[in-house]
């Protein structure tokens, strides 16, 4: 519920306690979606279709540059299809799962054939879709030891959030070991980094670090 809540611990004044600032930092920075094939299309009849009716090109190149075409063209193709076909698989499961009560509320008052059969149509329809939640959060939160008929999103949806604001950067030292908190300086900063790790103004000549290492082969 608290995405971009942040944890500082403060000094310890006139107490063994640390004293917690919690801050709320409303901000975020837009990212744009990449693609990400779902597991689930496969189980699909015509997902195999549209891969195969978009693997096809009406050209002649290169290998990569066939290739590089045949991938965008098919993720193009897929998220249409995707779309058409499943819809928002989330608000569908929720006005589904209104439309289930009103049919169970119908039912109860009129347990006719007519409404029994709506009810289940309606029922399996519903299931579907949470089967397809489920295999979404399955994949995306990457925890192989998940056991099938266990439909705990909500902690899916929190191990997904909680790793990826684990992985969120906030601030870094730099080299003069001053912390920077602005993203453009922390790009800056991490390119300048990594240059001076990957390159070297003089070639070493003297390797006397080899002499530590103990001989195991001799002469002979």
């Amino acid at each position: 519920m608290f995405a971009r809540l942040e944890i500082t611990h403060l000094s310890k004044i006139g107490s063994d306690h640390c004293p917690m600032m919690l801050s709320v930092n409303a901000s975020t920075v837009p990212i744009k979606k990449t693609f990400k094939f779902l597991n689930f299309w496969t189980k699909h009849t015509s997902s195999k279709d549209v891969v195969a009716e978009n693997w096809t090109v009406d050209f002649h190149a290169n290998p990569f540059t066939l290739f590089n075409h045949k991938l965008k063209k098919v993720k193009k193709a897929l998220s249409i299809w995707s779309k058409d076909t499943n819809g928002n698989i989330f608000q569908n499961i929720a006005s589904l799962e209104k439309v289930v009560l009103v049919y169970e509320a119908q039912f109860e008052l009129n347990p006719s054939f007519q409404n029994r059969e709506r009810l289940m149509k309606v029922q399996a329809n519903f299931i579907k879709y949470l089967a397809l939640e489920e295999e979404f959060w399955k994949q995306k939160s990457r925890m192989s030891w998940f056991t099938d008929g266990d439909r705990n999103t909500k902690f899916f949806h929190a191990q997904v959030n909680g790793r990826r604001k684990r992985l969120e950067l906030k601030r870094i030292q730099n080299s003069a070991g001053n912390w920077i908190e602005d993203t453009t300086v922390m790009a800056d900063e991490a390119v300048k980094f990594f240059n001076a790790q990957f390159h070297k103004d003089k070639v070493p000549e003297v390797f006397g670090i080899l002499d530590h290492v103990p001989h195991m082969v001799n002469n002979e």
